[in-house]
């Protein structure tokens, strides 16, 4: 798929698992378990799917999912499986060096989304993609620093932190990206994430983050349990989801374990999906 000067790539890391009653809130484990089959410890499989944009002068990473080099106890807990899918696996096959990645721009800083930006040696953490210019959203970031008893444990510093001390981590303030990418603030899940919309004349994609983490949460009243203003999430999807019906979105899934993305509808009902793809259309 091409948007504007981009070809995009998807890029799968591996997966994990998180309480499917976390993952869907309020909504009844009967609804969302025809969609979603929990394991034995109630666990649902989430990818952790990221989208890179090559262009002859740019290769943009949006998030480094989940990462490597965690110790067994996280790894029993979280479900992590590289079977599949690695980071490096997904680079060699869409003939990438990550050498030469440019950007990342992290939509927020839990470690299922920045895991992959650091990785250690040594004891040491040292940028995955050195050379490039990672970003996010300022206020973000100091969220990140400084969280509520909440949701501190989503945050792990060695996995954002060491791209500070290297002078590789930019700080926004901004909504524009460039003339074809444009940063969408939200602030239902986490303060300031930042949803990355791409669009040219033809075609638009909205890496949805964890506003909509799956496409078994377009529907209005499928808000995850981890958000830390959940109000605010209906209210956030309520705004955006009437655009990507009236201008086509196609919506593209970050932990969604059976499709990478889909196009949505308006029915007397709500929102609904009405194509979902298991790739990037040609």
């Amino acid at each position: 798929m091409t948007i504007g000067p981009y070809e995009l790539k998807v890029i799968e890391t591996g997966s994990f698992a998180l309480d499917g009653g976390a993952m869907f809130g309020v909504v009844p484990k009967p609804l969302w378990q025809n969609t979603n089959p929990p394991d034995e410890l109630n666990r649902i499989t989430l990818n952790a799917r990221n989208l890179l944009l090559k262009s002859n002068s740019q290769n943009i990473l949006i998030d480094t999912g989940i990462g490597s080099g965690w110790d067994e106890k996280f790894n029993r807990i979280y479900g992590v499986d590289y079977s599949e899918y690695t980071q490096k696996k997904s680079f060699e096959q869409n003939g990438v060096d990550p050498e030469k990645v440019t950007d990342v721009i992290l939509t927020h800083l839990h470690f299922d989304h920045t895991g992959g930006s650091t990785y250690n040696k040594d004891g040491k953490w040292f940028p995955t993609f050195p050379n490039a210019t990672y970003h996010v959203q300022k206020k973000h970031f100091e969220w990140a620093l400084n969280p509520s008893e909440r949701d501190k444990a989503s945050f792990i510093h060695d996995r954002f932190i060491p791209l500070m001390n290297e002078g590789i981590l930019k700080l926004w303030e901004d909504k524009v990206f460039n003339e074809h990418i444009e940063l969408i603030i939200v602030n239902g899940h986490t303060f300031n994430q930042q949803l990355v919309k791409i669009t040219d004349s033809s075609n638009t994609l909205l890496y949805c983050g964890d506003l909509i983490p799956t496409s078994s949460h377009i529907p209005i009243p499928y808000v995850m349990g981890y958000d830390l203003q959940p109000i605010v999430t209906v209210n956030e999807k309520k705004e955006l989801l009437p655009r990507a019906v009236d201008e086509n979105w196609l919506l593209y899934f970050e932990h969604d374990a059976f499709g990478v993305a889909s196009t949505i509808s308006k029915t007397d009902r709500g929102f609904s999906i009405k194509e979902k793809l298991t790739v990037l259309p040609e």
